[in-house]
């Protein structure tokens, strides 16, 4: 079994016709193609474009042939994202069972040819010679090699400008923070792990909080690593071939940065913590027009069948997997397909229920839909109290540092001296902090937020009971207490073990 890689896999085969009229040999692709159950999508004297049934071993593959110089040529393309690069061989399954069923088409068709031949012409009369040209995969046809993906094109003119800046949006954020954290080190610092995505332009809850809504625009051109942009890019590629000829420049825009947005939004009242980059919102967005686009009828009925299925289950794989695997914001990848195919469905069609609405009323009616949708959160979505709490457990560790001073006086330090310290470095600082603690669980915190403070109520409350015991002892000048003070340290160990 031939198995085919690339991009799109495919595979080709040129048919010289020589002597063969060439309008016999499409009468008998065309019943070789009916009799293997493809659906016939378009038939004119310039070719014909059909489409395999979806089974568990395929999701659809575009058959065609095309007339072309006196050849013929047959090609078999995959319809949705291949998974690996790879067809599985079902192109060369296809090639081979067209071939077998056109040799048996051939031999029975040899003696109504008169009657066949003026039945195809009075059909291909009345079909659009130009449908080659606006068939579904027809952008795919000019990509010759990987490097045409990043070329510019007609009909191909954003995606791949939105590739190369988002690349250059990673090689410029990764060597900025390699620079950065480099200078810390330098300034004897150490660069917060928490804190990057703040550095490079991520967006979070907290900072759309605090009104840095351009972080919505910035987080879409970032990503975490290389294999997050690659696979990113790659769906990207797919699904602008798809759907930027069919949707248009402007619309393609502003359906890719609105989906992003929205999936922004969406991800920031999901997640109560944590920064978010990545394009993914952006492009499930335009899978979310591409089904819009579908419903819409802006292809032929056979194509629209296959390409929706094939759609559909490229989707729910990205759903599941964004399920399943930790790390993967589902959330904006929801925000980005749901806003993706409205703002799709009404930038593509003029009519909308019954009525017409000219191209600029429906512009600002998804920005009108954009803006209550960004209310609805912002409103809706609990804001976290992190640069309080961020205060507070500061404090709360320098009291920590203070603390532990108690254990490094010296031996020969007077007793009435040590009992002041132990009373100011222990029993009222751990009352402070009990304070501090207290102030943290009033906080509107998140999950992990929330776990830290309970876990410093429960260090303080046994905290509290160590130093007493050590203030006692340091005022009778006995180790009577000591085994208290042991099972209460382990008691203390215990829980901070249980907590990591």
């Amino acid at each position: 079994m031939t198995i085919s890689f690339g991009y799109s896999p495919k595979i080709e085969k040129f048919i010289p016709l020589g002597d063969f009229p060439q309008d016999r040999y499409l009468i008998i692709a065309r019943q070789a193609i009916e009799n293997l159950g493809w659906s016939l999508s378009h038939i004119s004297e310039r070719g014909i474009i059909a489409y395999t049934p979806v089974s568990l071993q395929s999701y659809s593959e575009e058959i065609s042939i095309r007339i072309e110089n006196n050849f013929a040529i047959f090609k078999s393309e995959c319809v949705g994202i291949q998974m690996l690069f790879t067809d599985y061989g079902k192109n060369a399954v296809n090639m081979e069972k067209f071939f077998h069923e056109f040799e048996y088409v051939e031999f029975h068709l040899k003696d109504v040819w008169e009657d066949s031949l003026q039945k195809f012409h009075d059909f291909v009369a009345t079909q659009d010679k130009d449908y080659f040209e606006k068939a579904p995969l027809t952008a795919k046809n000019k990509i010759k090699n990987i490097f045409y993906l990043l070329l510019p094109q007609k009909n191909y003119l954003v995606t791949p400008i939105l590739v190369l800046t988002t690349g250059a949006c990673f090689v410029i954020s990764t060597i900025f923070l390699m620079l950065f954290a480099s200078f810390l080190v330098h300034k004897g610092r150490s660069i917060e792990v928490d804190k990057i995505g703040y550095y490079i332009g991520a967006t979070s809850r907290e900072q759309l909080f605090n009104g840095q809504f351009w972080r919505l625009i910035t987080y879409q051109f970032l990503h975490a690593g290389i294999s997050h942009i690659f696979f990113n890019m790659y769906a990207l590629v797919y699904i602008g071939l798809m759907v930027e000829h069919k949707l248009g420049r402007w619309k393609y825009i502003a359906t890719y940065l609105i989906s992003g947005i929205c999936g922004g939004l969406l991800s920031a009242a999901y997640h109560d913590s944590g920064y978010m980059v990545g394009a993914s919102g952006a492009i499930m967005g335009l899978f979310g027009a591409f089904m819009a686009l579908l419903l819409s009828k802006a292809f032929e009925r056979n194509a629209t069948k296959a390409l929706l299925i094939s759609t559909l289950f490229v989707v729910a794989i990205m759903l599941v997997n964004g399920s399943l695997k930790e790390g993967v914001d589902n959330a904006a990848h929801v925000g980005g397909l749901i806003s993706g195919f409205i703002i799709g469905y009404l930038l593509y069609n003029e009519k909308l229920w019954k009525w017409t609405l000219p191209l600029k009323l429906r512009y600002a009616f998804v920005a009108f839909l954009t803006l209550i949708f960004a209310a609805v959160v912002l409103l809706l979505t609990p804001q976290i109290q992190t640069k309080e709490f961020v205060e507070l457990e500061e404090k709360y560790k320098q009291n920590w540092k203070t603390y532990h001073t108690i254990f490094k006086l010296p031996a020969d330090l007077p007793t009435g001296k040590k009992l002041t310290i132990v009373q100011e470095r222990g029993i009222d600082l751990w009352k402070e902090n009990e304070l501090l603690v207290k102030k943290m669980l009033a906080l509107k915190l998140t999950k992990k937020q929330r776990m830290q403070a309970e876990f410093n109520a429960k260090v303080v409350e046994i905290q509290s009971k160590i130093v007493v015991l050590l203030y006692k002892e340091c005022a009778e000048s006995t180790k009577y207490y000591r085994r208290e003070i042991r099972e209460l340290t382990r008691e203390l160990n215990a829980l901070r073990m249980e907590s990591d």
